[in-house]
């Protein structure tokens, strides 16, 4: 009985999570995306790896839609109603973004933080300049660096990403950004 205990522990000391779906604000999808990475090699937390994700940026614009300031009953629903009407526009008017990246990820064994380096691209669904002083050559493809601490398992479950994910506009022109995710490691 203590060797088939010993087995199995041991059997789980060599389970590793390489494997994740999480969902980001920010980052390399620019407003928001849901993404899964993965190592080239099976089985291991660290190493080089790929993500590829889908995200959109909502159709930001200087039209207010004067919301009120009372909480009465019909202003809750009509807020309500303006918030569906707002999601509908963002899923028929918004830009959806692909991006796809390489990774490295560097760790120690036995320890659930880590560091990620990668750089990729991010597809645009519309030709658009991400940001005021990038109107020159509005396009449909935008580079990405990330710089990013994680915190996933040994095993499966919870993982966490944050960090500076500098965005290469259309015009070629460095921008600061940021990204956080949050997700689940398998």
């Amino acid at each position: 009985m203590l060797i088939t205990g010993n087995q199995s522990l041991t059997a789980q000391g060599k389970t590793a999570v390489g494997k994740l779906f999480h969902y980001e604000l920010g980052g390399p999808g620019v407003f928001m995306s849901a993404n899964y990475d993965s190592r080239f090699t099976p089985n291991t937390r660290y190493g080089f790896g790929y993500r590829v994700g889908v995200g959109i940026i909502p159709p930001f614009d200087n039209n207010d839609k004067g919301y009120s300031s009372s909480y009465g009953v019909f202003n809750i629903f009509n807020a309500y109603g303006e918030m569906i009407d707002s999601l509908f526009e963002t899923m028929t008017k918004g830009t959806y973004t692909f991006p796809l990246g390489l990774n490295y990820v560097f760790g120690r064994p036995n320890k659930t933080s880590a560091f990620e380096i990668g750089a990729g691209i991010t597809y645009l669904s519309r030709k658009m300049s991400l940001f005021y002083w990038d109107v020159k050559r509005p396009g449909n493809l935008i580079g990405h660096l990330s710089f990013m601490y994680r915190i996933t398992p040994l095993n499966k479950g919870f993982s966490f990403r944050g960090g500076f994910t500098p965005v290469i506009g259309t015009s070629g022109d460095l921008f600061p950004m940021g990204g956080v995710s949050f997700g689940y490691a398998f």
